[in-house]
Order: structure tokens, then C-alpha cells, then sequence
């Protein structure tokens, strides 16, 4: 099934300019093939963090779909080999592993519908859109992802599957807290990955406004998510499931439930939570360098501080992340017999 993605995208600038003024947020703007192609002319490169990531050169794909994929079954998921296939590349820090959005996209969409991406970094949920026959929408706040996420859908795939039908796939640089241009209630599945507070900072070199990877404070990233999970819940179909990955982190050696308190956002505008899976991290290289040190003077008891050394460690090394999937109530329905799984505060 082939859609107009037209449909779904407020083409009356009326409508737009005044939900802009109202959110205060900046608009949705379509970034075509065409403004992809006259960036590479100059440019090689884009910055992420601090990495410099290649752009605009031809991919040499050897393969186009992982060898031996099989879908989850339980709520513990384990990816030590970063699948690479396609155009994946690990070279985006903090982007997820394609098996997590491959996972989702079969089991909560069909060929054909619309998948929203809104915080779509280097691409990853929009290329596996590209593979599985399922039509997409991405957004990134940091032009340089969105000319990244270009770059990654820049090649071609032609199946032996007659049934493959090659889907429409739009790229906007927008902020995931006004989908201006989504018409309400026109997603099948939401796919995202937002960053987890302020611990990467997506456009470390020069500050993008509103980017939530540059945040001051918890409680400014927490009304940002707030924003986010309202917005995904007025664009996306009733019944239909939105995905979340989400990770912790620390402060002066205590742990911050970043996942939860994201979760009660989203819970708190309307969503009710259907699973809660845990993803486990391998590839925690800058949390190993960061903490290594103070690894190798972990005492053995933990109750107090040791009286002879300055510098210790008294805590676990966080080695998990939160995918949370949530379900939109369909219209009229009865929730109560969810009401463990809805906002109980």
C-alpha cells in the first residue's frame, strides 16, 4: 500500500504560522534531495559533537539486510554486534542500534503506513523505514543531522520481494515540539531516540536554539520531553504505540532516573504504558575512560567513605536503557482495566 504523504501535511502556510506563534518553537521546513545535493558541493563533512562525520560520497553497500535477524521475544534486548548493513555506520555517538528501530517498525506497523521519526539524528529509524517498505517522516532540530540522515538515505534498493513497494520518505529540520506541518491523528508508529538530557551535547561546537542535548537543567529538558510527548500524542493514530529509548545517569555519585521521569511525561498526557524493555549498552567506551580510574579504587564496602583516599567510587556502572513503548487509547475506549499502567499521581 502506497500513501500521498500530502495528506498528512498541512499545506495551508495559515495553519502553520499560527501554531508557530503559539508554540513559539521553530517551524517544520521540508529539506528536499535537491538542497542535500548542493551542500555536498562545498562541503565533505558535518559536525556531531565533536566528531566530524563524511557526507556526499557514494556508499558501498555489501549488504542490505542483517544476516540471521530475528525478533525479540522478551523484555531483555542484547545487541553486542552493532548491526552495519545498509548504510548504518556506527559513527553517530549516542545513535541506536538499527535492530532496535528494525524490531519496532515489524511489530508495530505495516508495509506502507507512516512511520515518525521526530528526533531522527543520523538517520538510523528512516533508513530502516526505507528497507522494510514503510513510508517516513523525520525531524532534527541540527540541520548538519538532518544533511546526515540525507546522506544516509542516499542510495537505492531494489528487492527480488515483488510485494516491495518503494516508500515516500521526507526529511524536515524542525523541533520535535511542533509538528507543525503533521496533520493530528495521521501516524501509525512513532520511532524515536531523544537525547538524554544534557550528557551529549548533539551541537557541541556552535549552540543550535531549542536543541534539548544543551540544556542547563533537568527540569528545562523534563518541559521540553513534556512538549515532545504532546505532540506525539496529537499526531498519532488512536490505538496505535509510540517507541522511546531513553538511559540514566548520575550526579555527585547518586543515580538520576532520567527514563522514569520521561516515562511520567508521556504517561501524564494521555499514553498508557504497554511494555518496558531493557536494553542492555556494550558500547560504553566513554564511560569506561571516564570512570576507569576511579573504578580501580573501589573499596570492597561501600558504607562510608574511606578515611585515607580523595578519590573513590561507591556506585555501579550504568549499563542499561529504557525502551519504552506506549499506546494511544483508541476513542471511546474503556481504560480502566489499565489504570496500573496509565498516570497514577
Amino acid at each position: 500500500m502506497q500513501i500521498n504523504l500530502d495528506r498528512f501535511i498541512f499545506m495551508d502556510y495559515k495553519i502553520k504560522d499560527n501554531m508557530v506563534r503559539e508554540s513559539g518553537y521553530i517551524n517544520m521546513r521540508l529539506v528536499k534531495l535537491e538542497e542535500y545535493l548542493e551542500y555536498v558541493k562545498t562541503n565533505d563533512s558535518v559536525r556531531i559533537e565533536d566528531e566530524e562525520i563524511p557526507v556526499g560520497k557514494p556508499h558501498k553497500v555489501e549488504k542490505y539486510q542483517p544476516h540471521n535477524f530475528t525478533l525479540e521475544t522478551s523484555t531483555v534486548w542484547s545487541f553486542p554486534d552493532r548491526g552495519e548493513w545498509s548504510t548504518h555506520r556506527g559513527d553517530y555517538r549516542g545513535n541506536w542500534a538499527p535492530q532496535i528501530p528494525r524490531n519496532i517498525i515489524l511489530r508495530y506497523s505495516k508495509p506502507g503506513e507512516l512511520v515518525l521519526d521526530q528526533m531522527c539524528g543520523g538517520g538510523t529509524t528512516l533508513v530502516e523505514c526505507k528497507l522494510l517498505g514503510r513510508n517516513a517522516i523525520g525531524v532534527d532540530i541540527n540541520y548538519d543531522a538532518v544533511i546526515l540522515t540525507l546522506d544516509r538515505l542516499n542510495f537505492t534498493y531494489k528487492p527480488l520481494d515483488q510485494d516491495y513497494l518503494e516508500p515516500e520518505i521526507r526529511v524536515y529540520h524542525g523541533d520535535a515540539r511542533n509538528l507543525d506541518l503533521i496533520k493530528d491523528e495521521s501516524i501509525d508508529l512513532i520511532a524515536t531516540h531523544p537525547p538524554y538530557a544534557n550528557i551529549v551535547s548533539y551541537s557541541k561546537d556552535r549552540r543550535v536554539e531549542g536543541d534539548l542535548s544543551q540544556v542547563y537543567s533537568l527540569e528545562e529538558y523534563l518541559e521540553g520531553i513534556r512538549q515532545v510527548a504532546k505532540e506525539s500524542f496529537r499526531v498519532l493514530k488512536p490505538g496505535r504505540f509510540c517507541a522511546i529509548l531513553i538511559g540514566d545517569t548520575r550526579k555527585h555519585r547518586h543515580y538520576v532516573p532520567i527514563a522514569f521521569r520521561v516515562m511520567q511525561q508521556f504517561l501524564d498526557v494521555g499514553f498508557i504504558l504497554k511494555e518496558d524493555i531493557i536494553k542492555i549498552q556494550w558500547h560504553t567506551k566513554t564511560t569506561g575512560r571516564k570512570w576507569v580510574g576511579l573504578v580501580k579504587t573501589a573499596e570492597e564496602c561501600w558504607v562510608e567513605k574511606p578515611h585515607d583516599k580523595r578519590y573513590w567510587t561507591d556506585f555501579y556502572l550504568i549499563e542499561h536503557e529504557h525502551l519504552f513503548v506506549f499506546r494511544k487509547p483508541n476513542k471511546g475506549e474503556e481504560i480502566e482495566d489499565y489504570r496500573y499502567s496509565m498516570k497514577w499521581w
